[in-house]
């Protein structure tokens, strides 16, 4: 019996998310002073690259530890309940290697790329929430390159950022209007950060404009190129493997505030009718923010499928039910608790500030909709 205990204790998922336990306090304690601060949560970040949770996701051929794509949507959950701002800031990172994952295993590429993510432990920074079809910016031709101007914003982590993920239109002599993608180094000459993040949620995240004056691109940084303005089949990927991850800290979110109210509801020595109910509400609408996740989670298929056209259009419906229900579950949650909830010291009001980032990833109620009623149209 203690072998088997032992085993189940030494299982990959739970080395991992009993380790965020572990870390909790401290995650938690960082999280919110960064939050007062309005500072990027870099003492966690320290903590999480210290114990690998960077490269977890990686194949172990490659140098990473291998933690599957459903586990890592898990431990964001987790870390979540202790500092929201680190758990979504960390989804942004681990959606960008997920992609290359994906092509790795499904393409036999970004060998080399995921090797020096390893190697160098580096953070990852995407500008792709902002950029969707048309990106922004300007781009000319020089030698051997381009040269780059543009104005990022949102960039989460990009306060300690090694490599910034973009993209810039470019009007192509021959071929038109195009977008293309590339990777940069955050030391470039040029590359400049804006000390602008100072918002109503996720205060930590570290989500900076950032500025591109004239910053050369060398042609090999080129990762792909396509048409301006139309969605590319690529986008399915990208959508599939980023939104389960990115919506997981918001999944946390809505278990801490539950969790909360629980705790503060039992404690009270008479209930009310009224308190039974929302707390019924509130019971629901977590459970369907939950249920549509792991949805997301169970279509991502551990990276193991193919970019087909309807699937990127599943997600994104998924995207919204999640987000609502888990906002509908905290201001449930703020309503049973009542007065209390309004106080910075029980958490709940931090808890509220910051599940109202997730209506603002790619793409919000209405985009989405008209998205999937074109797509349902064709």
């Amino acid at each position: 019996m203690n072998i088997h205990q032992n085993k189940v204790a030494e299982t990959p998922s739970k080395h991992w998310l009993n380790l965020i336990d572990q870390l909790g306090d401290q995650l938690a304690a960082n999280g919110s002073a960064h939050d007062k601060a309005d500072t990027f949560v870099a003492d966690n970040y320290q903590l999480l690259k210290k114990h690998g949770y960077l490269t977890a996701m990686i194949p172990k051929e490659l140098g990473g530890a291998g933690v599957s794509f459903t586990d890592m949507c898990a431990i964001l959950v987790k870390i979540a309940q202790y500092c929201s701002s680190t758990a979504l800031a960390l989804s942004m990172h681990q959606h960008l290697l997920a992609v290359n994952i994906w092509k790795y295993k499904q393409e036999g590429t970004s060998e080399e790329f995921l090797k020096e993510v390893v190697d160098k432990n580096m953070v990852l920074v995407s500008t792709g929430a902002r950029d969707w079809l048309d990106s922004n910016g300007t781009m000319r031709r020089t030698d051997n390159g381009y040269l780059v101007s543009a104005k990022k914003q949102f960039a989460s982590q990009s306060a300690i950022g090694d490599l910034l993920v973009t993209s810039i239109p470019y009007n192509d002599p021959e071929e038109g209007w195009q977008v293309l993608h590339f990777t940069v180094s955050m030391k470039t000459d040029g590359i400049q950060l804006l000390d602008d993040w100072h918002t109503l949620g996720m205060r930590g995240t570290g989500s900076q404009t950032v500025i591109f004056s004239n910053v050369f691109i060398p042609e090999n940084s080129i990762v792909m190129k396509r048409a301006k303005g139309e969605f590319p089949m690529f986008w399915n990927v990208v959508l599939t493997v980023a939104l389960p991850l990115i919506m997981a800290p918001y999944i946390g979110i809505a278990e801490k505030a539950m969790k909360i109210t629980l705790e503060k509801s039992r404690a009270k020595q008479s209930r009310s009718l009224p308190t039974t109910f929302l707390i019924g509400e509130l019971y629901n609408s977590l459970t369907l923010a939950q249920v549509v996740h792991k949805d997301m989670i169970e279509i991502a298929n551990n990276l193991d499928f193919q970019p087909e056209e309807r699937i990127g259009v599943e997600i994104l419906a998924r995207k919204t039910l999640v987000a609502n229900a888990c906002k509908e579950t905290v201001n449930k949650a703020m309503e049973t608790v009542g007065g209390q909830s309004f106080y910075r010291i029980l958490e709940l009001e931090r808890l509220f500030r910051d599940v109202q980032a997730v209506g603002f990833h790619t793409l919000s109620e209405k985009q989405q909709q008209n998205f999937t009623g074109e797509f349902l149209l064709k």
